[in-house]
């Protein structure tokens, strides 16, 4: 299995504010996008072979918005793109792994994933995406959009 680090989130009150100094750097900014499930708002910011997804709450009651009322806006997670997420998630699962849920879900730009609760990654909230077959929606292919 070939992995990579796919982007980093950052929980950020307003992406109006926190994506201007991106913007200032002369990086590309990509269109926001809503994942209504994840009651959130987003923009990924290529960084060479990775990206940073900025995301802004769209309901109090969102992971993002708890995060941020209980530890302020700041890193959220990091994201590792794999080759074949059942299979990581079947042997995570084997391997006694606690998931933050054990169902496989479709984010941002149609990419499949989970996320590794912090107790099972050294305190870091961990998620595992795969690219959608045929996708031109992974930094690798240079699209700005992704999960």
């Amino acid at each position: 299995m070939t992995f990579q680090i796919d982007h980093l989130g950052i929980a950020v009150k307003s992406l109006a504010a926190a994506k201007g100094i991106y913007e200032k750097l002369g990086l590309t900014v990509s269109p926001e996008e809503t994942v209504e499930r994840e009651k959130v708002r987003l923009v990924m910011v290529p960084v060479g072979e990775s990206r940073l997804e900025l995301l802004e709450a769209t309901s109090e009651d969102s992971a993002i918005a708890r995060f941020i009322a209980k530890r302020g806006e700041g890193l959220h997670h990091v994201c590792m793109r794999v080759p074949d997420l059942g299979a990581a998630v079947e042997k995570l699962k084997r391997d006694g792994v606690r998931l933050v849920s054990e169902e496989i879900k479709v984010g941002a730009g149609g990419h499949r994933y989970v996320f590794v609760h912090p107790s099972s990654a050294g305190g870091v909230l961990l998620e595992l995406v795969e690219d959608v077959v045929g996708s031109l929606q992974s930094p690798a292919k240079g699209s700005p959009v992704g999960g």
